[in-house]
């Protein structure tokens, strides 16, 4: 009951009438216009503003999804097959590798037009993901509940390593602990938790 799929499932609880889920369809689609915004002005566009390139867009993201189910795939019938399995992620991941190496030295591919694709279908990505989860009566229909619920818990712990990582940082330093000492244990602060400890008891004295 503790778990992260129980604490999920509970956040999409709210989305219950056909009213809501219209409403939610509707705010989903604003994250494609971030990627509608970024994809013309890669370098590697050229400044073309053809929707063919919109479109390979796509194609680009539907790939990257295929390739996050060959890498989440872990078959579990037999010995043999894990270790195959195994064996062409490795592949895969040495394959997508060198493609990259490969567009940014032989096109005008860039490291910046790579970071700004990243962003692009992390923005992309969530939409689906909202859509999914909003119309989740459908995607469960089409078998597709448990690639959403493994690509949200993906988002969800990158997320919380964005968060916790300056607190990871500053954690480092020893001049930090010693900041918060003197900030939790200064005679204001100290005044003021006296003060409210003597309401909060005043108050329960009220009642009782």
């Amino acid at each position: 009951e503790n778990s992260w799929e129980s604490w999920w499932d509970e956040e999409q609880a709210h989305i219950q009438t056909f009213r809501g889920r219209i409403l939610g369809t509707i705010l989903s689609l604003r994250f494609l216009l971030f990627q509608y915004g970024i994809v013309y002005k890669l370098k590697i566009t050229a400044h073309n503003t053809s929707l063919a390139i919109y479109g390979f867009s796509w194609i680009v993201l539907l790939v990257m999804v295929l390739l996050f189910k060959l890498f989440t795939a872990t078959p579990r019938k037999s010995t043999a097959l894990p270790t195959f399995v195994r064996f062409l992620q490795g592949l895969l991941a040495i394959g997508i590798i060198a493609a990259i190496v490969c567009l940014i030295g032989f096109t005008d591919f860039t490291i910046a037009d790579l970071f700004a694709s990243a962003l692009a279908f992390l923005a992309t990505g969530w939409c689906i993901l909202c859509l999914a989860i909003t119309w989740k009566r459908v995607v469960k229909t089409l078998g597709l509940w448990d690639s959403v619920r493994e690509i949200s818990r993906m988002y969800d712990a990158g997320m919380g390593a964005v968060i916790f990582a300056p607190i990871v940082f500053f954690s480092w330093f020893p001049f930090v602990s010693t900041f918060q000492s003197r900030i939790l244990f200064n005679q204001a602060f100290s005044r003021g938790l006296e003060i409210s400890l003597i309401l909060a008891g005043n108050k329960a004295n009220q009642e009782s």
